[in-house]
């Protein structure tokens, strides 16, 4: 089997330090004009460790994969293939507003807890 380039290498044994299922990763390589695209798929479970809080794992990866690209006269990008049947849209929480609406000020949110002189003043005892 022929030696995988640096780049791809470097990212093979990145990925696999990092997951549970080492065998579940697999990475491609492709060339063009604008550089050299890396595609990475990892088992469903793992995309979280990849991925990382907030994205920083995935940007940290990347990041080096830059590093490496410098070193090699190439431009390194990285693309991370989303599972079959992805986990879909984001579940927002309860406080949270959507991304288009501005969040919620304090003042702004429905009351759920009301004091004991409302409660007393709605039985209008």
């Amino acid at each position: 089997m022929a030696q995988m380039p640096q780049d791809q290498e470097f990212l093979d044994f990145m990925v696999r330090a990092l997951v549970d299922n080492p065998d579940a990763v697999k990475t491609e390589r492709k060339v063009d004009e604008m550089g050299v695209l890396l595609t990475l798929t990892v088992d469903p479970a793992d995309m979280g460790k990849i991925i990382g809080r907030s994205g920083q794992t995935a940007k940290a990866i990347r990041s080096l994969l830059r590093v490496v690209g410098i070193k090699n006269n190439a431009r390194v990008n990285l693309k991370i293939e989303e599972p079959e049947g992805g986990r879909g849209p984001r579940m927002m929480r309860p406080d949270e507003a959507p991304r288009n609406e501005a969040p919620r000020t304090h003042e702004s949110q429905p009351r759920v807890m009301r004091d004991i002189d409302d409660v007393v003043d709605d039985l209008k005892i």
